[in-house]
């Protein structure tokens, strides 16, 4: 089989991508074929051709923004949120595969789902979709706005009693009259594109009018404009009215032109007299006195609402409740009133400058691969996305999200005790290194103290990880997991231990030599040539057609001593940590009798798989409960370029689906017939 698959999120930024790499993940683990579309903040990525959409079996389209469906008239179309494709890809498959999923006709108004019962799950959140949509259209607009603006006051501006002021007639005032152009679309585009998500290119002419409209009082009688709350308001009724025109049963001469001519016509009508008439006058001054009272807030009152704004931005990093904070901070910035962006700027990037911190400082608290993550989240952080924190979350969200909650709140209060400003709708100190902050010092302040707090509450709260204690065959511990170094198995393929450590000296120069092997085997990583067929990377000494554990842990070494025989591996210890972190996470035990036990590790010198076959089978935790009598092994080098571990499992998935493959492969005496039968996956 082979599906299709679109990711795209508000921002266009980590979870677009989250969402496609764990969509192929599930589908290699699958055994389906899948290509992932990404429709991200750079565009459109790994676009499909009219062949792949012809060929597809199916469609997911896992999104908080809207995304055209015409392509997939006729395919049945699966549509989820970006939240889904994260933490549920594999449900999203199966049910396609079952196909539980309705062909996508491209009726008025359809949002098809995919299945009863829990078919309205993927309607559920059709609102904040909608309003996802526009804010995401929106953002670009007040980035460059206010970076216009802030180069321009930064570098043109001239200090007044007022404030900094650019001299009329100056070239820095062009730039600043350009800067507030592009606020002035604000409005129009958030109202547009909500109308555009809901009801197609019909709504988007209907919602910028009523934008437009909402944005400037004067059409209503008020000084002050509806802001970006009548903005909403006349994009959702613009939508909603354009589905329902859509909806009306018009003779077959007159359909043509309702896309383009009856429906933009008559929707634009409705929502601007709706907002002249009833309902401008009223949202202008409640959003008037929204704004003056936001303004006015100083002591508790303002530390209050720094509070709420951190914990919120923190809560769910980059999800529903945290966009409703940014959205509202992006709101003040087009009404002049920077000091609500400057705390949300400040709490956005102490989540993964926090938990960056924390693996630095405190590295006990967390795995070798953890720490890895911990220099990615920092970057991350550094450019204002608070994505980066997610991986440290879902892994221990009682102990990360308190800690990153608390961190966010301390920083927003002191950048809202310092009069920090944000001109931009974005976070960071990337912000800041533009020019678009006001009160730079206290802004770097608030961040640092905010990341030390999260840093230490990690601390506080998180355990240490548990360091496993391998023990060789006689029963003693292994040295080097005893010193925490990295010291490669003594035992044989039979588990039998060829010698144990008896003494702390003996130990202490074990870990000098370990320490030694594994810089040298490090530095002696072998090139190897992209894998592109199972026996590239597999031999007959890696092949075990009798294995003689009868547990999975013992599986697990048995397999690990055959890569230590063949010289893949610098330390057996460490690799089974990399092996036994992955099958926390879930069983490697995929099913029908297989599993495919893998990991990256800096012990692994060589990709290599070994194979190896329990004709009785052993209790791998499978996903269908059966017990495996097929296992392969993968190790990849932790610097290997590229996901090599995926194409391997993508190659061993797809082949182990072939029931008669599977079949002959248990059949097979010896490592001979083995081999000949592996050469075949590619």
């Amino acid at each position: 089989m082979k599906f299709l698959a679109i990711t795209s999120c508000p921002n266009g930024i980590a979870h677009t991508y989250m969402a496609a790499e764990n969509l192929q993940k599930a589908a290699d683990k699958l055994g389906v074929g899948m290509k992932v579309e990404t429709q991200g903040s750079i565009g459109v990525e790994n676009e499909f051709s009219e062949e792949d959409i012809a060929q597809a079996d199916g469609i997911i389209i896992a999104a908080d923004k809207h995304v055209d469906k015409s392509r997939f008239v006729g395919k049945k179309l699966l549509v989820a949120g970006v939240q889904d494709g994260i933490r549920n890809p594999e449900a999203l498959i199966e049910k396609l595969v079952r196909g539980d999923v309705p062909v996508y006709q491209a009726r008025p108004g359809q949002e098809p789902s995919g299945g009863s019962g829990r078919q309205q799950a993927a309607k559920q959140n059709q609102i904040y979709r909608h309003l996802m949509s526009g804010v995401s259209y929106m953002v670009p607009f007040i980035v460059v706005g206010g970076l216009l603006i802030a180069i321009a006051l930064s570098i043109g501006g001239e200090p007044t009693p007022g404030g900094l002021q650019i001299p009329e007639g100056s070239f820095w005032k062009i730039v600043e009259s350009l800067g507030g152009a592009a606020f002035t679309f604000m409005v129009p585009i958030l109202a547009g594109f909500i109308a555009f998500s809901i009801a197609d290119r019909p709504g988007l002419a209907p919602g910028m009018i009523g934008g437009f409209i909402a944005a400037n009082g004067s059409f209503y009688g008020s000084e002050a404009g509806a802001g970006f709350i009548g903005g909403i308001i006349a994009g959702f009724l613009a939508g909603y009215v354009a589905l329902w025109i859509k909806k009306w049963k018009v003779p077959k001469a007159i359909a043509p032109i309702m896309p383009i001519i009856i429906i933009p016509v008559l929707a634009s009508l409705i929502v601007g007299l709706a907002f002249i008439l009833l309902l401008g006058g009223p949202i202008a001054k409640f959003f008037e006195f929204l704004t003056s009272w936001l303004a006015s807030m100083q002591g508790t009152s303002s530390i209050l609402l720094a509070l709420i704004l951190g914990a919120m931005i923190s809560f769910d990093m980059g999800g529903p409740v945290n966009k409703v904070a940014f959205l509202f901070g992006s709101a003040m910035i087009g009404e002049g009133n920077y000091e609500i962006m400057g705390p949300i700027a400040v709490a956005i990037c102490i989540p993964p400058i926090g938990l960056g911190l924390a693996t630095f400082l405190f590295k006990r608290k967390f795995h070798d691969a953890e720490r890895e993550s911990g220099k990615a989240s920092f970057t991350m952080g550094l450019f204002g996305i608070t994505e980066g924190a997610i991986p440290f979350a879902s892994q221990d969200p009682l102990r990360v999200i308190p800690s990153i909650m608390i961190g966010s709140m301390t920083g927003s209060v002191i950048a809202m005790i310092g009069q920090v400003g944000d001109r931009v709708a974005h976070g960071g100190p990337i912000v800041a290194v533009l020019g678009a902050v006001d009160n730079v010092v206290m802004f770097f302040v608030a961040v640092i103290v905010g990341s030390l707090v999260t840093a230490l509450m990690i601390k506080l709260l998180k355990k240490d990880v548990a360091q496993t204690q391998p023990m060789i065959a006689d029963g003693t511990v292994s040295a080097g997991t005893i010193a925490g170094g990295s010291v490669a198995s003594r035992a044989s393929v039979n588990g039998k231990a060829e010698e144990s450590v008896n003494d702390k000296s003996e130990v202490k120069d074990n870990n000098a030599q370990a320490d030694t092997n594994v810089t040298s085997s490090a530095n002696a990583v072998i090139q190897h040539k992209p894998v592109s067929k199972l026996t590239d990377i597999i031999s007959l000494d890696l092949i075990e057609t009798e294995l003689q554990a009868a547990s999975r842990d013992d599986v697990i070494d048995e397999l690990i001593g055959k890569l230590e025989a063949d010289g893949a591996i610098s330390s057996a210890s460490e690799f089974k940590q990399a092996i036994l972190r992955r099958e926390q996470e879930s069983s490697t035990g995929i099913g029908m009798n297989i599993a495919i036990p893998h990991g990256k590790s800096t012990a692994v010198i060589k990709p290599r798989v070994v194979f190896g076959m329990k004709q009785v089978g052993v209790d791998w935790n499978s996903v269908d409960g059966t017990e495996a009598k097929l296992i392969f092994m993968i190790a990849i080098p932790a610097e290997n370029p590229g996901n090599e571990h995926l194409k391997i499992l993508q190659m061993l998935s797809r082949k182990l689906m072939d029931d008669d493959f599977r079949d002959q492969l248990l059949k097979v005496h010896t490592k001979q017939e083995a081999y000949a039968l592996l050469d075949q996956i590619h």
